[in-house]
């Protein structure tokens, strides 16, 4: 039941036929995870939270970065070096103090996955890296979640609803991740700051259908938007059950790891802490851009911007260990990838989760 005060909050849902207090009533009790706090998740929470969605999950394990407020809203001067996910959270108590949040400042992993999901009805796919993409997919499939996903790339944006009511997964959209080289990559290509606005509106406009079973949900369709032009597109996808039926049991996990750059040696946190506290540490090399080094980076570490690798690969080792870095694994595969075949380095390894993981387990 609404209280008076829902009532009065609520009023212009309360007036929609579509809508009316049942339907309040079932965004009340609903339980969405929006994973991600950045450029997406922030339009995606602000509106989900001023609809009335009883419990929000926020799922982020990065901190505000100046850098950052050109495109996610909720954030300010004041709450730079924050947990994004914390800040957000209080951020959504602004909105809506009737909606309970819960934070994760965590990053979805596989051995956290299926326990995030299992308590959402609903998941909201705001992150930005392929592997991400691919393993929420697989769990809302084992665990039976409609995924709503959303997408952008300079000045483009795409938005499709996956696994829902039987219909197409994200795989049977995209069998086959990208290589490195192909994937998009806002840290090094930028994005036109409004787009993440439209494109996290029309997530939480999608979950909101989701909610309520209401009008034509964009499951089996993939809605496309440029803002230069600003037309838009629906391309229409097929379930394909061989792509269907692949799911946390079936899938090869090892891709979570390393999705984007098959082949490529990789290296978890806990083993580089170690191996710099041996008497042979390896050679660090941040791939960051300037601003971002200068900003902090590994003890020891050479900064070589992945915008102008090929400058100084002849200061790079051959022989000597290099573990590549920079802020979540993706612009250092495109370099390890880069320098493997552009220059023969052999000697390469990937740090998993960058130093977003580094943070992440120094705090732990």
């Amino acid at each position: 039941m609404l209280t008076s005060e829902e009532r009065q909050i609520y009023r212009r849902h309360l007036q929609l036929p579509e809508i009316g207090e049942a339907g309040q009533e079932k965004l009340k009790n609903a339980r969405v995870l929006v994973v991600g706090a950045g450029g997406l998740g922030c339009p995606i929470l602000q509106y989900l939270a001023a609809a009335g969605v009883g419990t929000l999950g926020i799922v982020d394990a990065d901190k505000v970065d100046l850098s950052n407020l050109q495109r996610q809203i909720l954030y300010g001067p004041a709450d730079l070096g924050q947990l994004k996910a914390e800040t957000a959270a209080r951020a959504v108590k602004r909105i809506n103090p009737l909606v309970h949040t819960e934070v994760h400042s965590c990053r979805v992993r596989l051995g956290n996955v299926r326990e995030l999901v299992s308590k959402y009805d609903v998941v909201v796919d705001g992150s930005d890296n392929f592997p991400t993409r691919y393993l929420l997919n697989d769990a809302c499939v084992s665990l039976g979640r409609p995924l709503v996903s959303g997408a952008i790339y300079k000045f483009e944006g795409q938005v499709s609803v996956f696994n829902y009511q039987g219909g197409p997964t994200y795989r049977c959209l995209f069998p086959q991740p990208p290589s490195v080289q192909e994937a998009p990559n806002c840290d090094a290509t930028g994005v036109l700051g409004v787009l993440p606005g439209l494109v996290g509106t029309a997530q939480a406009t999608e979950t909101l259908k989701v909610i309520l079973g209401l009008g034509e949900v964009l499951s089996g369709r993939l809605w496309m938007f440029d803002a230069l032009t600003f037309q838009t597109r629906t391309l229409k996808f097929a379930r394909r059950p061989e792509q269907a039926a692949i799911h946390l049991g079936t899938a090869d996990t090892r891709d979570y790891a390393d999705l984007c750059g098959a082949g490529m040696r990789t290296i978890s946190v806990a083993e580089l802490q170690a191996q710099l506290e041996s008497g042979q540490p390896p050679f660090l090399l941040d791939v960051r851009e300037p601003h971002e080094f200068a900003a902090g980076h590994l003890p020891g570490a050479t900064s070589l911007p992945l915008s102008s690798l090929e400058k100084g690969v002849a200061t790079l080792p051959k022989q000597h260990p290099v573990v590549v870095y920079c802020r979540s694994g993706r612009r250092s595969q495109q370099a390890v990838e880069r320098l493997q075949t552009e220059f023969g380095f052999a000697n390469l390894i990937n740090l998993d989760g960058g130093i977003l993981a580094w943070e992440e387990t120094a705090v732990a």
